[in-house]
């Protein structure tokens, strides 16, 4: 792929990136909003610092570590990516409130329809905007989506200087070992401190 100019990344904005999703997935992850490199690409995760797919390899997820235009091969270990808003944008605080609480409204109906065994929501701050929890914290949440469970990870975004690669892959382990171990039955995720 020849190298995006500023311009490319540009005429970006606003456009709407493909989910990578089908029914009954093991883990759905959910990003807050497509960036503009992944916009001009069509690749999720695709800027260069997003640590979404070392992490994903480093917890276990994959077998190795996929490029973001690898994307569909996710589907294959039973994992997908949608987003919270549609729309792409140059950083996340370009969004309204009302976006984000459109963007969960929109997210419920399409775990519904779907039904992954986890909505993984990777970003706790747009977790919080978009279903109207502010104290909600990384982990296991209490809310369902139907028979869907939910999870909080933190944000893979090269900004996140709070998270290391080593950090978040604990974190995102710990929700693999929680689905690897789900039946649908059971309520493994609560036993975690979040």
């Amino acid at each position: 792929m020849s190298r995006l100019t500023p311009a490319d990344l540009e005429a970006a904005r606003d456009r709407i990136v493909p989910d990578v999703v089908a029914s009954g997935l093991s883990v759905l992850f959910c990003g807050i909003n497509p960036g503009l490199m992944t916009a001009a690409t069509g690749h999720h995760f695709a800027r260069p610092g997003n640590r979404f797919w070392p992490v994903l390899h480093l917890s276990g997820f994959t077998p190795r570590q996929l490029a973001p235009a690898e994307q569909e091969e996710l589907l294959s270990y039973g994992l997908g990516i949608t987003n919270v808003v549609a729309r792409a944008t140059a950083r996340a605080d370009e969004l309204s409130a009302q976006e984000y609480r459109d963007g969960g409204r929109l997210l419920t109906a399409k775990v519904e329809r779907l039904r992954p065994r986890w909505l993984a929501v990777v970003g706790v701050t747009a977790y919080r905007s978009a279903f109207g929890e502010p104290r909600a914290r990384i982990g296991p949440q209490e809310r369902t989506i139907g028979g869907t469970r939910v999870w909080a990870l933190p944000n893979p975004s090269g900004l996140n200087a709070h998270w290391t690669a080593a950090t978040m892959a604990e974190e995102y382990g710990r929700l693999r070992a929680a689905a690897s171990g789900d039946d649908g039955a059971g309520d493994d995720g609560a036993g975690f401190s979040g």
